[in-house]
């Protein structure tokens, strides 16, 4: 029997992933969480086969959940599913141990397709990524400075694209205030802005913002 457990904060896309499990599988039971600490307290006391697991989630970003997750079952299979284009997340996944990343809107069979792909022990990208990656490997084309950010301060960045104030940030990420300025500034620094608002609108243009 297959075990599939699914995290997402949208009792919405929770129903409709859970429906397209279950028509794509035959032998199949689904279990499901919405914040990220439930998940990795399910995983350390249940048998799973893969985590869908979201990125945004409103108590962990879901970087740092699979941090966990790789600490705590290695041999887990993790799908990333994301609404977050692929180009900004899906190489920072693939190298923080998921075995495959989609976006929401990718079509159920691919799902399926992907499911089935990592559970057979490979990993799983779309056309549209492999293509990118292929075109970034061939290309001089310098990479955007959000890439050379590190996860916390992308999930930092992210955040602040979506207008939070640094204390629901620093509540939020459990740090204090003086943390996520120090990671304000380092931010400001490496992509070369002055200011919130110059933040923010780099944040909106290359589709950084937290959703």
């Amino acid at each position: 029997m297959l075990r599939v457990i699914i995290t997402d904060d949208h009792p919405v896309v929770l129903k409709g992933l859970k429906e397209i499990i279950s028509e794509g599988f035959d032998d199949v039971t689904i279990d499901v969480s919405s914040r990220g600490y439930e998940l990795l307290s399910k995983i350390s006391n249940n048998d799973y086969d893969i985590v869908l697991l979201d990125i945004s989630l409103p108590d962990i970003n879901g970087l740092e959940v699979l941090k966990e997750i790789r600490k705590k079952k290695r041999k887990l299979h993790v799908l990333v599913l994301s609404m977050y284009p692929e180009e900004n997340y899906a190489a920072r996944a693939l190298k923080g141990g998921a075995q495959g990343y989609l976006t929401k809107a990718s079509a159920p069979d691919e799902l399926i397709l992907a499911v089935r792909k990592i559970l057979s022990g490979k990993k799983y990208i779309s056309s549209v990524l492999a293509e990118q990656m292929m075109l970034d490997f061939e290309s001089d084309t310098e990479k955007p400075p959000h890439e050379n950010l590190s996860d916390r301060e992308l999930q930092v960045l992210s955040m602040i694209g979506a207008g939070k104030a640094v204390k629901e940030i620093a509540e939020k990420l459990h740090l204090s205030a003086n943390t996520v300025r120090t990671y304000r500034a380092r931010i400001l620094e490496k992509i070369g802005v002055r200011g919130t608002n110059e933040l923010i609108h780099y944040a909106i243009t290359h589709n950084l913002g937290e959703q």
